[in-house]
């Protein structure tokens, strides 16, 4: 699945060297352990697109890292995550998604969200990995589904 645009005026991912995409403090907080939030360091922050690497984020203005293992949600891009959330506020997976396209005939993101209830509870700076909504994601599984139809 293509991932969401990467910004390139921003420092790699020191890991990976991987793009990263900006993403706001407000939504690493509510994303992140209690634990890790000890190490909240910074105001810029980005999130590691690699589906390989091991960091999700990390400090634009210092050597702080979080792992996938410092957040409370699974990153859906990554390769072990379980599940992989197509709408995080909903908690709708990929999953629910595909099967409101198949079972349902669903064609357009709007059709998901009757189906499945997606973006029904929006607070995507606070539950989203990327602080966005989930428009994207939900439209690249179907596009990647009605494909393969």
């Amino acid at each position: 699945m293509p991932l969401v645009k990467k910004e390139t005026s921003i420092k790699k991912c020191p890991e990976c060297n991987s793009h990263g995409v900006l993403v706001k403090k407000e939504t690493i907080k509510a994303i992140i352990s209690e634990y890790a939030l000890k190490r909240v360091v910074g105001d810029a922050f980005a999130l590691c697109m690699n589906r390989n690497c091991e960091i999700s984020y990390y400090s634009l203005d210092s050597n702080i890292v979080f792992n996938t293992n410092d957040l409370i949600v699974p990153l859906w891009y990554k390769k072990d995550a379980n599940p992989i959330y197509a709408c995080y506020c909903s908690k709708v997976t990929k999953n629910d998604v595909i099967l409101a396209i198949k079972d349902h005939g669903a064609k357009t993101v709007n059709d998901v969200k009757l189906f499945t209830g997606a973006m029904k509870n929006s607070d995507c700076l606070h539950h989203n990995p990327l602080g966005k909504c989930c428009h994207k994601i939900i439209q690249e599984i179907i596009n990647e589904e009605i494909q393969d139809i």
